[in-house]
Formats: C-alpha cells, structure tokens, sequence
C-alpha cells in the first residue's frame, strides 16, 4: 500500500508514519512544519521506502501529484492546540476548511481512499454522555472564539460526507479524544506533556479553571491501530468515528498522578480561564467517548492504561531534556 499522510511530521502523523512502513508500506508525508518537527521523522527517514516534502497542502500541484501516486490518504494536517486556537483562529479555519476541501477535491477526481482526521472538540457543550456518534451536537456562540477550531472540523465532515454521497468518494471521519504520547509537546496547551515538564522541574503544575473538568486520554499507539484499521475497511466508508480511550479523569487528578509519577515536589497553581486565554474563554466539563461503533465496526479496543501513558510520557520528557541538557553541554564545550 503507498500511504499519503499529511501532517506527517506532526505527533500523530510521525507515530503513523512509523506504524505503516513498519508493516511494510510505502510512505509518503507532506507537512510545513508549522506544528509539525523534523526530529519527528528520525527514524523513518531511515527507511527506503519513505519519503517526506516540508511544503504546504495549499501547494496545490504538488499535492495533486502525491495524491495520484498514493493508494489511501489520511488527512492530519490541520490547526492544533488551544492556545492556537485562541491567538489565530483566522488561520486556524482557513487551514482546515480550506485544507480539506482541497484535500477532498484532487482524492475525488481519482476516487481515492481517504480518511479525515476529526476531534472531540465538534460536541462542544453536548451534555449526554457519553458521546456517541450520531448525537447532537452543541456549539457555543460565533463571537466565542474557542468554538472556531470545532466549527472547522465539523465542516470538514459535513464536506466530507457530501463528496461520498454525491461523488461517490470513499471517506471515513474519525474523530479524535484527548491523544498522547512520546513526542507530544505542551507547546500548544496540551495538558500531559505541560505537567510532566513542570513536574520535572519541580515547578508548579498549571491547572486552567477548577480542574474538576475531565478528560479521557487515549495512548497514541492505540490510535494509530484505529487509524488504520478504519482506512482498511470498506464498512466504514461515508461512517463517522470516536477514536479514543474511555477511562475518564479530572485535571486535578491527572496533575496528582503525574506528581506521584515524577516523585516532583511541585504543587498546584490555578489559573482562570480570562487569565489563561482571555476574555470569554469556554471549555468543556466533560469529554467522554462511546467507542462502541468502532469496536464493531473494525475491531478498535484502546489497550493502554492511563497508569501507562503517563509513564510513558514521563519516560520521554526525561529523555528529550537529558538530550537537551547533553547538547547545550556540549555546544558550551565546543564555544570555549
């Protein structure tokens, strides 16, 4: 299979890079860096049968040509992160509205197999839990800039799911919870690697609101089985997704368990919402899947505990510092 993934030096795209020449694929990645890193492709771009281009999706001849050559595209590429969310959101709708329909225009010409990385944000206030599929769907108001980035992607599936009825493409959405792992980053507000850091530090751990709001984190690896089990199956075509973990947390206990994982002397440091993002700012209580459909659908069962991801994640944060530490020790020795 020769697999388009755009995005692909981001945190998810880089893992399923891995994950498909692993099985002995051929891979193809597109990703301008803006969020995405390099040192994510380390280890497939040892491997022949892998090739990368730091190039915008916008480059339109460019990606008609990736997309002709490839079997099945997985569009990642997309704006990420609360904290981009908030400072660009006329970035973050023109990347992913535009994106996508490119994305979906130059598959449907050649009819290839797509899959159309969503998110969890898209049921907004929703207060069922927890969240199927086909519920309704909750968005705060326009002049609320947080619910831009949902607004977005919701689009993308609408979008998505007419080019399958109407132009016969064969797409599938997932819509993606809370997902983590090594290689994350906290530099766009993403909470784990955020407290990991601090805890290894011994600074405090930010908390935004309460911390009584709760969250379910899914391990990447299980996610990326998802990803590509749902490519792979015809049954899923024109069908929508929840891809993640089930085991639900709040942030206050997520910060306690990273503290205890770390052996951190760090403590709580709260921060409101206004003082976090600005005036205005609206979040979640509650972001539960219901992974039922995907588990009947194509067999997805997340197989990592929350105990293990966190580890996990401690593991790399140590790891990526130590190697820090080594280099500026090393660039100091070299400067003398």
């Amino acid at each position: 299979m020769r697999a388009l993934i755009t995005g692909g030096a981001g945190f998810i795209g880089s893992h399923l890079s891995d994950y498909l020449l692993a099985q002995g694929n051929e891979v193809t990645i597109i990703d301008d860096l803006s969020t995405g890193s390099i040192s994510n492709l380390v280890l497939a771009r040892e491997n022949k049968r892998f090739d990368y281009h730091i190039d915008s999706i916008f480059n339109k001849p460019l990606l008609a040509e990736l997309i002709d050559n490839a079997d099945v595209v997985f569009h990642l590429a997309a704006a990420v992160g609360v904290r981009n969310i908030v400072e660009s959101p006329v970035r973050t709708i023109e990347t992913n509205v535009g994106g996508s329909e490119l994305i979906l225009k130059l598959a449907a010409k050649k009819q290839k197999r797509v899959l159309i990385a969503s998110t969890s944000e898209v049921y907004g206030k929703a207060n069922k839990f927890p969240f199927s599929e086909d519920d309704d769907l909750v968005l705060g108001p326009s002049t609320k800039g947080r619910w831009s980035y949902a607004c977005s992607k919701l689009i993308d599936e609408f979008l998505a799911i007419a080019y399958y009825r109407e132009r016969k493409l064969p797409v599938s959405i997932v819509r993606l919870f809370n997902t983590v792992g090594a290689r994350q980053t906290g530099r766009y507000g993403m909470v784990l690697p955020s407290f990991v850091n601090q805890a290894i530090g011994d600074q405090p751990l930010t908390i935004f609101g309460s911390g009584d709001q709760s969250r379910c984190f899914g391990h990447v690896s299980d996610v990326v089985d998802g990803l590509v089990r749902c490519i792979s199956s015809d049954s899923t075509v024109g069908q929508v997704f929840n891809l993640g973990n089930t085991e639900e947390v709040t942030i206050n206990a997520l910060a306690y368990k990273v503290i205890e994982s770390t052996g951190s002397r760090s403590t709580l440091k709260y921060l409101t919402y206004d003082e976090a993002y600005g005036s205005g700012f609206e979040d979640m209580q509650r972001r539960v899947p219901d992974i039922a459909k995907a588990y009947q659908s194509f067999g997805y069962r997340p197989t990592k505990s929350l105990d293990y991801i966190v580890e996990d994640v401690v593991a790399y944060c140590r790891k990526t510092m130590k190697s820090s530490t080594l280099n500026q020790v090393a660039a100091a020795a070299f400067a003398d």
